[in-house]
Formats: C-alpha cells, structure tokens, sequence
C-alpha cells in the first residue's frame, strides 16, 4: 500500500493506494482532508460613499485575463455599474464595471494587453 496527497480544486487529499493485482488499483481515503493554501480571489476595492469624489478608486482586474475593448474614456463621467473595459478570459468576455460613480481619471491599459487579477486597469475620480 503506498500513501498520497491529492489536490482537488486547491484541498488536498491524503489517500492510500492498494494494489489488488493484475494491475489494477483501488484508492482509499486515509484521512480528512488536509490543510491547502488557497488564494482568495481578488475583489475590486470599494471605496466608502463618504470619500466619493475624495481620491482615486482603482479598477482592477478581477482575474487573469486579455482586455479586448476600452468601453469609456479618460474624462468620462460613469455611473456605479457602467462597464468600463471587457476582459478576456478562459474564451469568456466579462464586463469590469465601475464600482462607484465617477469620472475616468485614467485607463491603464490598452486593448490587447495581458493581466493578472488584482492589476489596475483604470482609476476614477
């Protein structure tokens, strides 16, 4: 019998593997399953309604992705939910919308571009 740790979608598994011959195995659990980091995935900042207006609110990338279009322009005023730029990933087009409302002070990135999660992608005023 041989043990194993097994990751499953970020928790890991510690199994027992017996070999009942002619090359056939069966699997079985040894224990709960064991402690994994896991990354938390990354929310977009949402700024208190007392500092609208006071400073710059990134908006980020939610996850990995290619930017396929640039939906507002620096100067822009948008509302909370307006979309903001259309992010690529796994073969999935997802809108980043503004999480306040504001004006685009900036967009940091160009159409083709890769990201990661978290990156930002355009600030508001």
């Amino acid at each position: 019998m041989k043990n194993y740790r097994i990751t499953v979608n970020g928790t890991a598994y510690d199994v027992a593997v017996e070999e009942l011959g002619a090359g056939s195995v069966a699997a079985t659990p040894v224990a709960a399953p064991a402690a994994a980091p896991v990354a938390a995935p990354a929310a977009a900042p949402a700024a208190p309604a007392s500092n609208a207006g006071a400073g710059n609110v990134a908006v980020t990338a939610p996850m990995p992705g290619k930017i396929l279009a640039v939906k507002a322009n620096a100067g822009q005023a948008v509302k909370k939910g307006d979309v903001v730029l259309i992010l690529e990933a796994m073969k999935m087009e997802n809108e980043v919308v503004a999480p306040q409302d504001g004006t685009i002070a900036s967009i940091d990135v160009a159409v083709g571009a890769a990201v990661e999660a978290g990156d930002t992608l355009a600030t508001l005023n």
